[in-house]
């Protein structure tokens, strides 16, 4: 196991920046999930650690070792990529002892560190299959295996079960918790799936335009997001936003009033100083929502329903709001039907609507 910190890091394509004087710790044993959409920088910040790019400024530390212009293979790292990249012609034993046996480590040390590999993935029948007979979830754990027998300090994986469909991807995401409650390593792991990054993680770094938005633990994330984005980026489905203002209500109260609702804020803590009038979102998830003959907002007609099994998701709307509420199975509601809404006040999230930052 090994802290990693970057410190005052700066990324570069000739003229192009792209992480400006960022600093990130992850401690020692944690699993660390950088989390954001296509082009956010998740994965040139990883390849930034790994050491396949280099830094314009800052410094990169390992286990208390400054690395930042050694080489990949000195730096105590092994990593996983989202391609297999398996040598198809050697046998699974090979593919996996192949880098042991390039540096030269000895045959029975090789033999122990594949088969202990092959055992935790549970790969251990396959060691003399070829990767053209493997299925897709058993090719990437060979490559995971490839990293694991390197016994590195630290493990970096770069969105490995994205190329793997939504069964093989759950069932891999459980082995790769399992292997970091069995190691205990340093695991920084890149995906723009946020259930990945929500089941996975010890704490998640949502990223956006090349700037980490939030660094928390998945509850926090969740329940406490930081702003809009992260609020509208993780949670499936989405967290309802409406717009309104803010209104005073006695002499230290608040509403949130839009033109055909008003909720008292009585129970809300807000992070900073709300002012009257100020314009703001409210967010809150389909799943705190609480459908009512009578609630705090009245007047929505149900649209459509969607049974996803477990629950049912009914969006409902009132004039442009449209809402999703996530109720159980047996909820039974017809379009065109009406429906009142109970809103959770220490479940709602209330958002500056200029610059979207929590309030």
């Amino acid at each position: 196991m090994a802290e990693v910190s970057l410190r005052d890091i700066s990324v570069a394509f000739h003229s192009l920046t792209v992480f400006d004087h960022l600093d990130l710790d992850i401690q020692e044993g944690e699993f660390l999930v950088l989390l954001g959409p296509s082009g956010c920088g998740k994965s040139t910040l990883l390849n930034a650690i790994a050491g396949l790019l280099e830094v314009e400024t800052g410094q990169i530390w390992i286990g208390g070792r400054n690395v930042t212009w050694e080489e990949p293979k000195d730096r105590g790292i092994a990593m996983v990529f989202q391609s297999y990249a398996l040598y198809p012609r050697m046998s699974v034993r090979n593919n996996l002892s192949f880098g042991l046996r390039m540096a030269g480590t000895p045959k029975d040390e090789i033999a122990r560190r594949v088969t202990k590999a092959a055992t935790m993935l549970q790969i251990d029948h396959l060691l003399d299959r070829r990767p053209d007979q493997l299925s897709g979830g058993q090719r990437q754990r060979v490559a995971i295996g490839r990293a694991l027998v390197r016994d590195a300090e630290v493990f970096l994986f770069d969105e490995p079960l994205s190329n793997l469909d939504a069964q093989l991807r759950n069932e891999l995401r459980v082995e790769i918790k399992r292997l970091h409650q069995q190691l205990g390593s340093t695991m920084i792991y890149v995906t723009h799936d946020q259930i990945e990054a929500l089941t996975l993680a010890d704490r998640i770094a949502v990223m956006k335009d090349l700037k980490i938005q939030q660094l928390a633990t998945p509850h926090e994330i969740y329940h406490r997001p930081a702003n809009r984005f992260v609020a509208g980026f993780v949670g499936s489905p989405r967290m309802n936003f409406v717009d309104g203002r803010l209104l005073p209500d006695g002499p230290d109260g608040w509403r949130f009033a839009t033109d055909s609702h008003v909720l008292r804020l009585d129970g809300y803590a807000f992070d900073g100083q709300p002012q009257p009038g100020q314009e703001v979102t409210l967010g809150i998830r389909p799943e705190h929502l609480q459908p009512a003959d009578t609630g705090d907002w009245d007047g929505f007609t149900v649209e459509m329903t969607e049974p996803m099994g477990a629950d049912t998701l009914v969006w409902v709307r009132s004039g442009p709001d449209l809402l999703a509420v996530r109720t159980g199975s047996d909820t039974r509601v017809t379009a065109g039907s009406r429906l009142a809404l109970g809103l959770p006040q220490d479940r709602i999230s209330l958002f500056d609507r200029k610059d979207g930052h929590r309030l």
